[in-house]
């Protein structure tokens, strides 16, 4: 069956050996590679080749692995169904008949339809957990700064990460320990081996050591479930969170419920600050430098119209005009700083939290997998699904989504596991316990 997981196929080969030597890495669409079509699921950017690859590619291809081809994601990485593609949607090949998640639902699917061995996503609100949620497998959402961001094209810069997607733990942990480290082309990241135990300074491909953590042992681990991230979650979705947590507590772990009453903005607060960089970063795409062209007829401002009019799908057109909207004059202070502030409250929050739990528990998505087709005119349903991935991307904090087990309807469930900053090793030693 296809499932339509990729919008390029296109094998790029990496070096000969490696720790990814002999395995591939399916890479979503908005991460650059060199001579191979990258269209972010746009219209805008369907004939668009990158002339340099993004470094995680770069990392990718001298760690030995091979690139399969591009994956299919929502466009320029907005959604949560992998539906606002303009290649088409995505079959979710764990739960046939409803969406994969997203927006990096094309490199879950692959992975679990093995049609490739790992893949990367990227992480804005959820977008890596969420499809790994809704398919069965494991994905990563690094701290903010862990993995350059160099070669993604920018939906929203200050909560963007490039994470791994994978069968396990430790094969995401063994994604990630390539991936990982400071790179001089994105000033946002960050040297955090004084953070990070495990380092392995005279290893040329890795900084970091994560797939060693991997070992299931959570033996006096104190995991935090927070109240709000539960209130109006499916029942089925919930009863089967519990039966992860109970997991743990039969491996030797504890929990106690701790409140973060700012979780109840995040949302508000996400979609805001987000929609807000959209609307800056998507300006360059004006048919003039690249992108789909407006054929100038003697009006420049009729010309980039047309172009976006053309090359935009509906979902991004609303989120640049929403972004746009609240950055105007008189109405900065009203939504984008109340934002920002609310996004400090956040913060706040899950740190306190975290100052008596190692990590913090949830269900990764507060509903199961929807039906294909089910959110595409309700856009503000598909919002409110991302309400416990959004507040970490708020936080810059790491977390990371584990199968927790499947609903009676046999839809997989996932539990996220959240750490504080730059405790990947926490968050993958308490995941690799249930998977």
């Amino acid at each position: 069956m296809s499932y339509n997981a990729y919008i390029t196929k296109e094998p790029i080969d990496g070096a000969d050996d490696g720790p990814l030597a002999g395995r591939t890495v399916a890479v979503k669409d908005n991460i650059s590679t060199d001579g191979v079509r990258t269209t972010a699921g746009s219209a805008m950017l369907e004939d668009y080749v990158p002339p340099y690859d993004a470094t995680v590619v770069e990392r990718l291809k001298a760690a030995g692995a091979t690139i399969p081809g591009k994956t299919n994601m929502d466009e320029f990485g907005m959604g949560t169904t992998t539906e606002t593609s303009n290649f088409g949607p995505t079959e979710n090949p764990a739960a046939e008949g409803h969406v994969p998640g997203g927006s990096s639902g094309g490199s879950a699917a692959a992975v679990a339809a093995g049609e490739a061995d790992l893949a990367l996503g990227s992480d804005t609100g959820g977008s890596v957990r969420c499809p790994a949620a809704f398919c069965g497998v494991v994905g990563i959402k690094p701290t903010y700064g862990l993995v350059s961001r160099y070669g993604l094209i920018a939906y929203a810069n200050s909560l963007e990460q490039i994470g791994p997607i994978a069968p396990t733990v430790e094969d995401a942990a063994e994604l990630l320990e390539v991936i990982a480290g400071q790179d001089p082309n994105d000033a946002t990241t960050r040297d955090a081996t004084d953070e990070i135990s495990g380092r392995t300074p005279d290893d040329d491909i890795r900084a970091y050591t994560f797939a060693d953590a991997a070992d299931g042992d959570v033996d006096g681990l104190e995991i935090g479930i927070p109240t709000e991230l539960l209130a109006g979650a499916d029942e089925d979705v919930v009863e089967t969170f519990w039966d992860g947590i109970d997991e743990l507590e039969s491996k030797g772990a504890s929990y106690h419920e701790v409140d973060l009453p700012s979780v109840e903005h995040a949302v508000e607060a996400y979609y805001v600050i987000a929609m807000s960089e959209a609307s800056s970063n998507l300006a360059r795409f004006d048919g003039v430098r690249y992108g789909r062209s407006g054929g100038y007829d003697g009006n420049w401002n009729e010309t980039f119209a047309r172009a976006r009019e053309e090359g935009f799908g509906e979902e991004v057109k609303r989120r640049i005009l929403l972004g746009t909207y609240a950055l105007s004059a008189g109405y900065h202070d009203k939504y984008y700083k109340k934002a920002q502030d609310a996004r400090a409250w956040v913060k706040q929050d899950f740190d306190s939290a975290l100052e008596d739990a190692d990590v913090l528990a949830s269900p990764t998505m507060p509903v199961p997998p929807m039906e294909r087709g089910e959110s595409l005119d309700d856009p503000l349903k598909m919002y409110l699904a991302d309400a416990n991935t959004t507040p970490v991307n708020l936080a810059n904090l790491p977390a990371i989504s584990v199968p927790a087990g499947e609903t009676d309807d046999g839809l997989p469930v996932g539990l996220q596991l959240v750490g504080p900053a730059f405790g990947e090793r926490t968050i993958i030693r308490a995941g690799s316990a249930l998977a």
